[in-house]
């Protein structure tokens, strides 16, 4: 409540699930925080008409009458954000699960209140300016090492600008220990590790760059043809069954960002909970450490109030930006923004708005806008430079790409995965197709894939992909008349190119080698493929029929390359193409 502010008091007078009205609240703001009725549940005002607030509350309204009193917090829905956030698993609201599960065993009980990281914990701090020095808004003033990955660093809040009068010495300190005391020109402001920062309001920073650094993902689709940049945008749409949140989890734990924020937003209980028991379990691939200690959860399941599932991005985004504004690369996955779209078009349908396109609010494509444009490179307020990538799951009914979260997502995305039923049944996984999806980013990071991966990137991705579009082509002749009918150039096309999509294309997310394939062993193994093709065509000219080259043993070496281990994958490659020119060798001389 704010200072000198008369406390609001009003009724309810309406009750529709999660969307209750109370009278008597003239006064409060849009956004603002709630209490509703004696357990304090907490609700947040997204409508106003005179005296009259419609509230959206976060949590099971059953039980709730007319007459019900709605008490005003002054504030707008804020998150805690200090050293202790990572490798916890919080709720829609950033109230974390197992402090909740302690106070109410295995339910959520209604109206339960836990803040978001522990204030009686103590916290090694180290300061980086002194006494006298001037400071500016998210300027570091210190550090503490969170966990064994993450060096925590603490700024000054943002609005805040000033000298130094007071530091912390090197020691232990809560995150309510004022750390450092400023004078600005309103008067003293005290620091403390903890800041509190309204989720619908994007934290501020001094530009925007382009994105031009790949976020490394490690499956091989991804890095090799359609890459994002760190900063950009991803959309992975997919019906039933497709693989989306097995690629959203393969994405999490191998990508090459410092911090990852998961969002299971609206998802089934099962999976929600398979995540929640395999990445307490997971070893960071750089530095081995348990990857939950630079991993924040955030689990929304379907069952939860659907309030809160609307909330849950905004919570997960802010967090997001907090370490951006760190000068860290933040991987936020949403799994998934559908879920999201329906929390919104129900409470819509409760609010009695004008429905959009198949029931969906109007303002259906402002908000995925406004989430999406979160992400970014940017320069931040201490001039650093940070990102935050957010790749969100679609689950379109049916596998419709047309319908309209899809639709409206692709406007404000740059990076199109689009998973393929038809692949999915085919056992082929990532089941992305790599004829309908795309990346607007290969020409931002092409630079940086020719310094630090091969010079023949763009040749290999280029060569690929026409073969790949090839083969669609021919699989309209080859349905008519069957493959004999087809020359042997591109009979071979064929056979290079079911190379292509169960050598290098598909990949086990399960395996202990395959799930995650570092970008030089990619493009080694694209170019072992392409050089079989190369070498294939010389041999056809020397008299070697197709027949014989799709008998080649060399094939099942290619086939199994995925699996060889991948810090001696350089060597490996080195005798496959010696023990491949050799087995051409051979069929030539046969001839």
């Amino acid at each position: 409540m704010k200072k000198n502010q008369k406390q609001i008091v009003g009724k309810i007078i309406k009750i529709a699930g999660p969307v209750v009205q109370a009278s008597g609240m003239l006064g409060v703001q849009m956004y603002e925080v709630v209490k509703v009725g004696k357990e304090g549940l907490i609700g947040e005002v997204i409508e106003l008409r005179k005296d009259i607030a419609t509230i959206q509350v976060y949590e099971e309204t059953t039980g709730i009458a007319p007459g019900t009193e709605v008490v005003a917090t002054g504030s707008p829905l804020s998150i805690e954000l200090a050293p202790g956030v990572l490798g916890n698993i919080y709720d829609g609201i950033m109230r974390p699960l197992n402090i909740i599960k302690e106070q109410s065993g295995d339910f959520i009980a209604r109206g339960i209140e836990a803040p978001a990281v522990d204030h009686s914990k103590k916290w090694e701090f180290t300061p980086e300016v002194k006494k006298g020095d001037k400071v500016t808004e998210g300027q570091i003033i210190g550090n503490v090492q969170e966990t064994s990955i993450i060096n925590h660093k603490i700024m000054i809040p943002p609005g805040i600008n000033g000298e130094i009068v007071e530091i912390a010495g090197k020691g232990t300190y809560t995150v309510d220990d004022v750390i450092a005391k400023v004078k600005t020109e309103k008067g003293i402001e005290e620091v403390r590790m903890l800041q509190k920062w309204p989720v619908r309001i994007p934290r501020p920073m001094k530009q925007k760059e382009e994105p031009s650094v790949p976020l490394i993902t490690g499956q091989r689709i991804l890095d090799t043809f359609f890459p994002v940049a760190k900063g950009g945008t991803a959309a992975t749409p997919g019906g039933f069954g497709t693989g989306k949140t097995v690629t959203q989890q393969s994405l999490a734990k191998w990508s090459d960002a410092d911090i990852i924020i998961y969002i299971g937003c609206g998802e089934r209980g099962n999976e929600m909970t398979d995540v929640l028991k395999t990445f307490p379990k997971l070893k960071d691939p750089k530095s081995g450490k348990p990857m939950l200690e630079r991993t924040l959860i955030i689990a929304n399941t379907s069952n939860m109030p659907v309030a809160a599932r609307e909330a849950s991005v905004y919570t997960g985004i802010t967090v997001a930006e907090y370490f951006r504004d760190q000068g860290y690369a933040v991987a936020l996955m949403a799994d998934s923004t559908s879920r999201w779209a329906e929390a919104m078009r129900e409470i819509s349908g409760r609010l009695e708005e004008m429905p959009g396109e198949e029931g969906y609010p109007a303002y259906l494509a402002t908000r995925l806008a406004q989430f999406y444009e979160r992400s970014g490179r940017v320069v931040t307020l201490n001039n650093k430079e940070g990102s935050v990538t957010v790749i969100g799951a679609i689950s379109p009914p049916g596998g419709d790409f047309s319908e309209p979260v899809t639709q409206n997502t692709l406007r404000v995305n740059k990076t199109f995965w689009a998973l393929d039923k038809s692949l999915a049944s085919r056992r082929h996984f990532p089941a992305i197709n790599w004829l309908n999806s795309y990346s607007l980013y290969v020409d931002s990071v092409k630079e940086w894939y020719l310094k630090n991966a091969s010079e023949h990137w763009a040749e290999y991705r280029e060569k690929a992909m026409s073969l790949l579009q090839k083969e669609d082509e021919l699989k309209e002749i080859v349905q008519l008349v069957g493959p004999d009918a087809l020359p042997d150039t591109e009979r071979l096309v064929l056979e290079v190119t079911r190379m292509l999509r169960e050598d290098f294309l598909q990949q086990n997310a399960y395996h202990e080698v395959d799930a995650f394939c570092p970008l030089t062993k990619q493009l080694a193994m694209l170019e072992i493929i392409l050089s079989f093709y190369d070498r294939a065509l010389k041999a056809m000219e020397n008299g070697v029929s197709v027949d014989s080259i799709a008998g080649m043993k060399i094939k099942d070496v290619i086939a199994r390359m995925k699996e060889h281990p991948n810090d001696t994958f350089e060597k490996y490659a080195k005798e496959i193409k010696s023990k491949m020119e050799s087995e051409f060798s051979s069929l030539e001389g046969s001839q």
